[in-house]
């Protein structure tokens, strides 16, 4: 008899270890794009096990999930993605997933305060993060989210959210301050693709991109020669690559312009679909914007 007590003492003891780990473990979540993980990982800290399906470099338009992907996706307890189809390939993966918790990013957002276009797949343009009032929205959107399926952390999550709010107030006075030692006139961006068309209305900036809003949008011959015409036209300095796209288009678009006996320079790459490097300080969303900001200001000044 008392070897069956001891024995279900031990039971009993295992069993509150295994509820309690249970308990305490982390929030899985799956995030898309790295400027998303970045943002989770900000508000969430430790509380919570974030797995971002791309890295630097990755180009979420064409982002095709693996197997191993599906297997985060399946274990997840909430997903977050961009939205607005940015994510165009994972559309379907989504939908399939039917009882996990997904959200998307952009439903923070009041849809008339985008940027629309007859051209894109979802009319609006999906670019958000290059909004910086927008990010501070996306931030607490996140929050909610998270204090919703942790009501016991809201505090941790709030502070956290609170704190990267005022983190993300200071990034704008800075990018602000160091735009304006641009002038108006050679505030034309020339990129790859069109990723930066909330960055410009935000900051006065004509943007003009060899490829559409979606890279899955290919550049024909005549986009480069139409473009190579307007770089001349306007006395345009420099052009950029990006880092999720190939530099043959930017390359082959200053190429055009040298044909026609003019001279454009590459004005360095420009992180646009993805962060930098993790471990880098354009591995975060601040970290990137201000790198974007003064590249392009150097290179057109």
């Amino acid at each position: 008899m008392k070897k069956i007590s001891v024995l279900m003492a031990v039971m009993i003891l295992l069993f509150s270890c295994k509820n309690e780990k249970k308990e305490h473990s982390p929030l899985r979540v799956v995030t898309t794009t790295t400027m998303i993980t970045d943002l989770v990982k900000q508000i969430g800290g430790d509380l919570i096990e974030v797995r971002g399906l791309m890295g630097s470099g990755v180009d979420p338009h064409l982002y095709k999930a693996s197997e191993g992907d599906v297997t985060k996706l399946t274990n997840a307890d909430i997903i977050f993605y961009n939205g607005l189809h940015l994510e165009g390939k994972l559309v379907e993966v989504f939908e399939k997933m039917k009882n996990k918790k997904t959200v998307a990013i952009a439903d923070a957002l009041d849809k008339s305060t985008l940027i629309g276009s007859e051209y894109f797949a979802s009319n609006y343009d999906p670019h958000i993060w290059f909004n910086v009032d927008y990010w501070k929205q996306a931030t607490n959107f996140v929050v909610n989210t998270l204090s919703e399926t942790l009501p016991e952390q809201k505090d941790f999550f709030e502070a956290n959210g609170t704190d990267y709010i005022e983190q993300l107030d200071a990034l704008k006075a800075k990018i602000t301050n160091t735009i304006a030692t641009l002038p108006l006139e050679k505030r034309i961006l020339v990129t790859a693709h069109d990723a930066f068309n909330y960055f410009g209305a935000y900051f006065n900036f004509e943007v003009v991109g060899l490829q559409g809003l979606s890279t899955a949008t290919e550049a024909g011959v005549q986009d480069v020669q139409n473009l190579a015409a307007f770089i001349i036209e306007r006395r345009v300095k420099a052009i950029f690559v990006e880092s999720s796209i190939p530099k043959r288009t930017i390359e082959a678009l200053q190429a055009a312009v040298l044909s026609k006996g003019h001279e454009v320079t590459i004005g360095g790459t420009l992180y646009s679909d993805a962060l930098g490097d993790a471990d880098t300080v354009e591995g975060t969303y601040l970290g990137m914007f201000e790198y974007n900001v003064n590249t392009i200001v150097n290179a057109l000044k």
